[in-house]
C-alpha cells in the first residue's frame, strides 16, 4: 500500500489512549455464543446481516438481523460483505436489535479514493470475488476511462474482472470489445428482454460487485436477475447524457442459482490514489516476467528509458498492443 494514503479502516488509527486505572473486572467477554453472519446493506449505522443458515426440518434455513456495532470496536468500519459475529438479539423480530461485536479478516477489500489526491481510501466492499464493470455502448456513451480505472481497482484488489456491455440492441458493442480484447478482459453482452443466461453462468458461486456510472442499466439487471429485488430504476438526461443516480448504497442479493451480487451506486469517478504500479504489474504474468531486467524503480511507463517491456516487444515475446492496453490503464491512474 501507499504509505502516503491512508486506510480509514484501520482500526490502529481510532485506539485510544490507556488510563492510568484499573479495569473493572479482568474478565474480558469471549463472545464464545457470537452467531457468524454477512453484512448485506449498510443504512446510517445501522447494518442487515444475513445470518448464516441453520439446518430446519425442511433443509438450510437463513434469515436477517438489523444490528449495531459494538462501542469495542470504535470507528472500524463495517461494510458491506465483511463477514461479522453478532450476539444480543438474533430474533429478527421487529423491533429487535442485534450487536456487531467482531469483524472477520477480509480476504480482499475494493477499494477508491474520492479523486486522485485524496490520501483517504474508502472501502466499497469487502471479500468480494468478481468486479463487473457495467457500461452502456450507448445513451449514456461508454467512458473508456472510467472502465479502466475500474478495472485497475480489480486488479489491485486481486478480483476477478468482468466486462458487462448493455444496450447492445441500441448500439455496436465492437467498439469496446476491441479496446479490451488485448487485455483478455472477459465479457457478455446483454440488453433489454434478451437472453440473461450468459450473464447468470459468469455470476454463479461468485460474489460480484456492479460497478458503473449511472444509467447504464444496473438496477435492471438486478431486478432481472434477482426476482422481487425491486432495484430503482433511473433515466438518462436527454440534455447532459448522464444517468440519475437512484441507488445511495450497496446492498447484496442472493442470487437464485447461487452466489452473491452487490448492486453499488453509480459512480463518476473513481479515484485511483491508493494504487501501487508495482502491484497492477502483478495481474500481467507475461509482462510482470518482462520486468526482470528494468532498472531499479522503472515504473514501467512509456518512455521511461531502459524498460525491460520495450526490450520484450522488440525481442517479440510481448504483443505491443497488449503493453499498449496495459499502459493505458497505467496512465490512468493520473489522467
Amino acid at each position: 500500500m501507499n504509505p502516503a494514503v491512508r486506510d480509514i479502516d484501520d482500526p490502529s488509527r481510532f485506539e485510544r489512549p490507556r488510563r492510568h486505572t484499573r479495569p473493572r473486572t479482568k474478565e474480558r467477554p469471549t463472545y464464545a455464543d457470537a452467531v457468524p453472519g454477512f453484512v448485506v446493506a449498510v443504512d446510517r449505522g445501522r447494518y442487515t446481516v444475513r445470518l448464516q443458515p441453520a439446518t430446519g426440518p425442511t433443509g438450510p434455513q437463513s434469515s436477517t438481523v438489523l444490528a449495531m456495532k459494538s462501542r469495542p470496536l470504535g470507528r472500524r468500519g463495517v461494510v458491506v460483505g465483511d463477514d461479522v459475529r453478532l450476539v444480543g438479539d438474533v430474533s429478527g423480530s421487529d423491533g429487535t436489535l442485534a450487536r456487531i461485536v467482531e469483524v472477520g479478516e477480509r480476504r480482499s477489500v475494493l477499494r477508491r479514493t474520492a479523486d486522485d489526491t485524496d490520501p483517504v481510501e474508502r472501502v466499497i466492499v469487502a471479500n468480494a470475488t468478481q468486479l463487473v464493470v457495467v457500461a452502456s455502448v450507448t445513451d449514456p456513451e461508454p467512458r473508456i476511462g472510467l472502465i479502466d480505472r475500474c478495472l485497475v481497482a480489480a486488479y489491485d484488489a486481486g478480483l476477478a474482472p468482468l466486462l458487462c456491455l448493455t444496450k447492445t440492441d441500441l448500439g455496436t458493442a465492437e467498439t469496446v470489445l476491441e479496446t479490451y480484447r488485448p487485455l483478455g478482459v472477459p465479457f457478455v453482452a446483454v440488453q433489454r428482454g434478451g437472453d440473461l443466461d450468459p450473464l447468470r453462468q459468469a455470476l454463479t458461486d461468485a460474489t460480484s460487485v456492479l460497478v458503473g456510472h449511472s444509467g447504464v442499466g444496473k438496477s435492471t439487471l438486478v431486478n432481472a436477475l434477482v426476482p422481487g429485488a425491486d432495484r430503482q430504476i433511473g433515466r438518462v438526461n436527454a440534455v447532459t447524457g448522464r444517468g440519475r443516480h437512484t441507488s445511495t448504497s450497496a446492498v447484496a442479493l442472493e442470487l437464485p442459482g447461487g452466489g452473491w451480487v452487490i448492486d453499488t451506486p453509480g459512480i463518476r469517478s473513481f479515484g485511483l490514489a491508493h494504487v501501487d504500479p508495482d502491484r497492477l504489474i502483478r495481474a500481467f504474468d507475461d509482462l510482470r516476467a518482462a520486468t526482470a531486467d528494468c532498472p531499479r524503480g522503472c515504473t514501467h511507463a512509456a518512455g521511461v528509458p531502459e524498460c525491460g517491456l520495450d526490450e520484450a516487444v522488440r525481442a517479440g515475446t510481448v504483443d505491443p498492443d497488449r503493453l499498449a492496453s496495459y499502459r493505458r490503464l497505467l496512465s490512468s491512474r493520473a489522467s
